[in-house]
């Protein structure tokens, strides 16, 4: 198994012009997200869930303030001490790496905003699947928010400049290798940088083939946070909920 530590995204999402260039994620959305699956889910008050690749924890405080007891866990130490300032009683985070077992059990596993497809080899996509599964409760869901590879594929855009807090990001966009690729380059107190993101273009079809071998059951598949149909063609989400 890879050492995870080393990998582009542990060095990039652990640095603060990652949260710098993304500052302007939509709140709203992402509320209106949690709102809709924990109430599809049936959620109750007091559930457990697990905030898998939590980040700086945006979607586990929400799901907080919701009334869940929330545990969020990320590879980026950075994150999580910056999320550990929100900590209470019901609101716990911690360095993890997804694809091992969390050491508990959970009413639901949320996997969200495309946290998963970054590993090199099949064997830690796969990993990452059997640990969710061996984190639920009898009873419990998984949930996976993946990108719709095919869609995102389809209609890129190659290149891009953003300006954020007066640092100018060029942003070049590719796919090799079944790879989704974003290279991230600019200039900071004198000194260049440069990023790079990597995705791989999983499709339904990739995630039926980890659920077969976990020996997991697929129960809904959606096309958006509002939970609309999936359609290959059109829908800008992969939203994948299993037992």
């Amino acid at each position: 198994m890879q050492k995870h530590t080393d990998t582009w995204y542990a060095s990039w999402f652990n640095t603060r012009f990652y949260h710098v260039l993304y500052h302007d994620r939509d709140y709203k959305e992402a509320g209106l997200f949690m709102n809709t699956l924990t109430e599809f889910l049936n959620l109750k008050k007091g559930s457990k869930i697990l905030d898998l690749a939590c980040g700086k924890g945006r979607h586990a405080k929400y799901l907080n303030k919701l009334g869940f007891n929330v545990t969020g866990v990320d590879l980026s130490p950075k994150s999580i001490q910056s999320a550990q300032k929100h900590e209470n009683d019901t609101l716990h985070f911690a360095v993890h790496d997804m694809c091992l077992p969390f050491p508990k059990k959970f009413d639901a596993v949320f996997n969200l905003f495309t946290s998963f497809g970054y590993f090199e080899t099949e064997e830690d996509n796969l990993r990452t699947i059997q640990a969710i599964k061996e984190e639920l409760k009898p009873s419990g869901h998984g949930v996976i928010d993946f990108l719709n590879s095919e869609y995102v594929i389809e209609n890129l855009v190659e290149k891009e400049t953003k300006i954020v807090d007066g640092i100018t990001f060029n942003i070049t966009r590719y796919v090799e290798n079944n790879y989704i690729f974003k290279r991230i380059k600019f200039t900071h107190n004198t000194e260049e940088y440069c990023f790079e993101e990597k995705v791989k273009a999983l499709t339904l079809t990739d995630f039926k083939e980890y659920f077969d071998k976990a020996n997991i059951d697929l129960l809904h598949v959606f096309g958006s946070y509002n939970l609309s149909e999936y359609d290959k063609e059109t829908s800008k989400r992969l939203i994948l909920i299993f037992r």
